[in-house]
């Protein structure tokens, strides 16, 4: 078994980054390894010396550092191209959405209040992340040692948490107020204009601070490994409490706006094709109803992706935690030996599937090109106008467009 694989598995990962189980990530960490590796009888087994050091557990693991698979092969080269795609994608799309044509549509406030948590989570989470898991030159020394001290460490596992729930939790306000604008027109004003919606993103962030807030108070700076590498993880002193939170966390960020994001987006496609189907014949078109429709159609796009790239990495994590549970809390050699393979599968398709969920923070920027027209003449513009008097008549253009309709940039 290659014992790098096991190592990066069991430092902070998954879908609420840091979760550990009750029985602790260090002694999980060493049980896993000197059970694993006496039981398949692949290395000498390890023996506790006269001053309480497992000084032949450092060797084997040393020696057992294999050649890095498919998997972590994927992780380290395709990450950086992810965060840098990220990082120019989401400030392009930040840059049109605050525009003056775009920044007067209740849409692009929460197209621009996502770009930025999806910035955030490229730096302090994919980022971070990366440079622990990747760039460590031996087993023995972490990558980035300050990362891992107290203080650095609850504040980045802070910012962590923040820019996940807000990257989850916007898609799911975008989603709503879509399925207001669609299906429930005539409370469209109400809840679609620019002061509803800055008072929702405003009470989401301020949602995210506090609901986030537990994780930096549970986390310390520990001890695991044979090596005794510092690790950002849980404090052992709270770890069923950050255990059972982690969970609910968990469940929030993923399990919960993903039924929510399904059912609404289901019901705005059944209720534009009932409508599509009545007005099949009519001839008259509006700005309004071409913006609209516009909007919707990059929810849709954007709500399939955060599904399809959120599911395999969650499904397989699940998997693999609770299968590290089942061996944590088993003394039987012969079982933790039968489990060895599949958790070595697990943790190679775990970075394959890692890298396909980091994609979720990068791949927007192609969805507003690919789906929204408006949002192509303003990053046109950003680049190609040569004079002021194209920007002058672009937004005259659109000013004139605009006015023969009820209020299209406040309510869509």
């Amino acid at each position: 078994m290659n014992l790098s694989l096991l190592r990066h598995s069991l430092l902070p990962s998954g879908p609420g980054e840091g979760q550990e189980s009750p029985g602790g990530q260090g002694d999980l960490l060493t049980k896993l390894l000197l059970q694993f590796a006496t039981a398949n009888d692949t290395v000498a087994p390890c023996h506790e010396s006269e001053n309480g050091s497992h000084d032949n557990c450092r060797t084997v693991w040393a020696e057992e550092q294999g050649a890095p698979t498919v998997g972590e092969e994927i992780y380290t080269y395709v990450t950086p191209f992810i965060f840098v795609i990220g990082i120019f994608g989401n400030i392009l799309s930040l840059r049109v959405f605050v525009t003056k044509n775009m920044r007067k549509l209740s849409a692009s406030l929460y197209l621009a209040a996502l770009s930025t948590a999806d910035l955030m989570s490229l730096i302090f989470y994919v980022l971070i992340e990366w440079i622990k898991r990747s760039i460590s030159p031996t087993p023995s020394l972490p990558a980035a040692p300050f990362l891992e001290q107290n203080g650095v460490c609850q504040i980045l596992v802070y910012l962590q948490y923040i820019s996940r729930f807000l990257s989850s939790w916007i898609i799911v306000c975008f989603t709503f107020e879509r399925y207001i604008g669609v299906c429930h027109s005539l409370k469209r004003k109400a809840f679609c204009d620019m002061h509803s919606t800055r008072k929702i993103v405003t009470s989401l962030v301020t949602l995210a601070l506090v609901v986030c807030l537990y994780k930096p108070c549970l986390t310390a700076s520990v001890q695991v490994g044979p090596y005794n590498i510092h690790v950002c993880s849980t404090d052992p002193a709270h770890e069923s409490l950050s255990f059972v939170l982690d969970c609910i966390f968990v469940f929030c960020i993923i399990f919960l706006p993903f039924v929510i994001i399904t059912v609404l987006n289901a019901i705005i496609i059944r209720t534009l094709y009932v409508r599509n189907k009545h007005h099949r014949h009519c001839k008259v078109i509006t700005e309004e109803s071409i913006i609209r429709l516009e909007f919707t159609v990059i929810l849709i796009a954007i709500s399939i992706c955060f599904i399809a790239l959120n599911t395999p990495y969650t499904a397989i994590w699940c998997k693999q935690h609770l299968l590290a549970r089942l061996v944590e809390t088993s003394d039987d050699p012969l079982l933790v030996a039968n489990k060895g393979p599949e958790m070595t599968w697990n943790i190679n398709v775990m970075f394959i599937t890692r890298t396909i969920f980091y994609m979720n923070y990068c791949v927007n920027f192609f969805l507003y090109c690919l789906t929204g027209a408006y949002f192509r003449k303003e990053l046109r513009m950003l680049f190609m106008y040569k004079s002021k008097d194209y920007q002058s008549q672009y937004h005259r253009c659109s000013v004139q467009n605009t006015s023969s309709t009820p209020t299209p940039n406040t309510c869509l």
